[in-house]
């Protein structure tokens, strides 16, 4: 589904990622760990498209297609989707109105006809149950007044709404108390098909936990430095990064 060849990435002349290698196939869950400044939530915005950030070296294909030739919106229509670290708030717009614009464009790309209001707003009913979003939320502007557990439950019932093939997750679990994080968990649970796939960025084990990663891998200065199981995000929430950083050849 996803693989990325040696990228490199920089932000205002700073190179940020200096050789990533990953493969990601069909149903398969990976997490990513990692020190602030290592550059995880840089490669998610590499992913996405973010203009910032500029690719020096390396390939990213998806499905087949060569990712960063694409726009962040032809990406988003491909089936990517990036659940921000920090989400937005945006005044005057309403989330219906919102997501039925997102779901049809993705619909018009992909050569279908938009969804009728009617149709829209059953399929909302049914999704934002997965997340257990209140009704009142999903009627209000964009995350405006949401608390932040809210604003995470969000971006899960937006995924729920456009299915996407491969979803970023950066530090969904930020800022969450146990029981919304298990909610935001459980409904990307609920969401996981065979053929869907995530990169969850987190620096704790509490959200694995939940979500059961097939891979853990570990980026350090840019690098993937460590890869493994489950079991790598144990180790690391029991011992932290500092030996992983001990085994890693001076530059």
């Amino acid at each position: 589904m996803l693989e990325i060849k040696d990228l490199h990435a920089a932000i205002n002349g700073k190179e940020i990622l200096k050789g990533i290698d990953l493969t990601v196939r069909p149903g398969e869950i990976h997490a990513l760990m990692g020190l602030n400044g290592a550059g995880k939530s840089t490669l998610s915005n590499v992913l996405v498209g973010h203009p910032a950030y500029e690719v020096t070296r390396g390939s990213v294909t998806f499905n087949g297609k060569d990712l960063l030739a694409l726009s962040p919106e032809e990406r988003s229509h491909e089936g990517l989707f990036l659940s921000f670290q920090q989400p937005v708030e945006i005044p005057g717009v309403s989330m219906v109105n919102f997501m039925r614009a997102a779901l049809n464009a993705k619909r018009k790309y992909q050569g279908l006809e938009p969804m009728s209001a009617g149709d829209f707003l059953k399929l909302m009913r049914e999704k934002r149950r997965i997340v257990e979003l209140d009704s009142k939320l999903a009627n209000r502007s964009v995350n405006e007044g949401f608390s932040g557990g809210e604003k995470k439950r969000n971006e899960i019932f937006q995924m729920a709404v456009l299915e996407p093939l491969f979803s970023i997750l950066d530090e969904t679990d930020s800022g969450l108390d146990v029981d919304a994080l298990r909610i935001v968990a459980e409904g990307f649970n609920k969401l996981r098909t065979p053929e869907t796939s995530a990169l969850v960025i987190t620096h704790y084990q509490r959200l694995l936990d939940y979500l059961r990663p097939d891979f853990v891998h570990v980026l350090i200065g840019g690098r993937i430095v460590r890869s493994g199981g489950p079991e790598l995000a144990t180790e690391i929430e029991n011992r932290g990064f500092d030996w992983i950083k001990a085994g890693i050849p001076e530059e």
